[in-house]
């Protein structure tokens, strides 16, 4: 703090100084002087600046910071993860639509077997980058998009057996395949998704 008022006073100081230079340059130009706000001191004229009101702030209480940092966390995890919940709500949407298609069991095990390859092809190194909380958040928005959380989608695609299976892993870091998005509970990540297709939409119409 006294290092900021320090900072203040010599400014003001160095703007006076500038302020007196130009009187004086003016004054040695004649009548093409410009008159300034001036007081005297002794037998020296020194010129009078108002500088603008500032308000000075301490540092953030721990509280507020606190908060600052939670929410700063959350943006980014909305802002890493949402754009794979989109693509999971696309992929199951043809999934399902294509399955509805075929009849024999076989033929449906064999193509959820191309599907999963090449999900793991696509996504399998990005998604095993995110970090639990940004896998918890993920959860989330996969329900949001879908209306199914990820233990159902597992059941429906792989059986109960996969589903019971990836829900202890879950368990073990921290996470729940069973989240679901709520939009009051979750209304902090419901304003963070509609800055981002707010953003998208302005994106497209420039």
């Amino acid at each position: 703090m006294r290092r900021l008022i320090a900072f203040i006073i010599l400014s003001a100081s160095l703007l006076c100084l500038e302020g007196r230079n130009k009187t004086c340059a003016q004054t040695r130009r004649g009548p093409d002087s410009i008159a300034v706000s001036a007081i005297v001191v002794g037998s020296d004229t020194i010129p009078s600046i108002t500088l603008r009101i500032v308000e000075v702030v301490d540092k953030l209480p721990k509280k507020f910071r606190k908060q600052r940092e939670a929410w700063t966390r959350l943006r980014n995890a909305v802002y890493v993860t949402y754009p794979y919940a989109k693509s999971a709500a696309r992929i199951l949407k043809d999934v399902n639509s294509h399955l509805a298609t075929l009849q024999d069991k076989k033929a449906k095990k064999k193509y959820l077997a191309e599907v999963e390859n090449k999900m793991k092809a696509e996504f399998g190194n990005k998604l095993e980058n995110l970090s639990v909380y940004q896998g918890k958040v993920l959860m989330k928005l996969i329900n949001r998009e879908t209306g199914e959380n990820c233990y159902e989608i597992i059941k429906e695609l792989k059986g109960g057996f996969s589903a019971r299976m990836w829900q202890t892993v879950a368990f073990f870091f921290g996470g729940n395949l069973k989240s679901e998005y709520d939009a009051q509970e979750d209304k902090d990540i419901e304003a963070i998704v509609q800055e981002i297709e707010l953003y998208r939409s302005s994106r497209v119409y420039n």
